[in-house]
């Protein structure tokens, strides 16, 4: 990474370039093939949790073992949830999207994006786009 004292401020122009570049489409397409479903998952198991608290209070009392019945293990399934969702971004953050925004932040940062034509840029700057995972160059 570049020194603050070195950098060059950037340009809306090298701003969009690199917005119009096939490495942040590939960018955005992985982080919402993530992260869509996976919202959409968690909201549904927590509204679950939800319905069955106001809807169903005699199973959500079901004893399970000693003083712990159904809605307590499921309340505690919520935590235990977010957890696994949040190691499970930082794998896929790890694996898929980190390297493109990496190699797309030191390329900003070398202004790569400056010297080119408006929606091309000069090839895809280390990201590997055509065999579904992206290496550092």
């Amino acid at each position: 990474m570049t020194p603050p004292a070195e950098r060059r401020l950037l340009t809306a122009e090298e701003y969009r370039q690199a917005q119009d570049s096939p490495e942040f489409t590939e960018l955005r397409r992985r982080f919402r093939r993530f992260a869509f479903p996976m919202t959409v998952a968690f909201l549904a198991w927590y509204l679950l949790y939800v319905l069955l608290s106001t809807y169903a209070p005699d199973f959500m009392a079901t004893p399970v073992f000693g003083n712990v019945n159904v809605g307590i293990l499921l309340g505690l399934g919520q935590f235990v949830s977010t957890f696994v969702i949040t190691h499970l971004y930082v794998a896929h953050a790890n694996r898929k999207t980190d390297p493109i925004a990496d190699d797309m932040r030191e390329r900003l940062e070398h202004h790569d994006y400056a010297s080119t034509t408006r929606g091309t840029t000069r090839g895809t700057g280390g990201a590997d786009l055509g065999k579904g995972g992206a290496t550092r160059g």
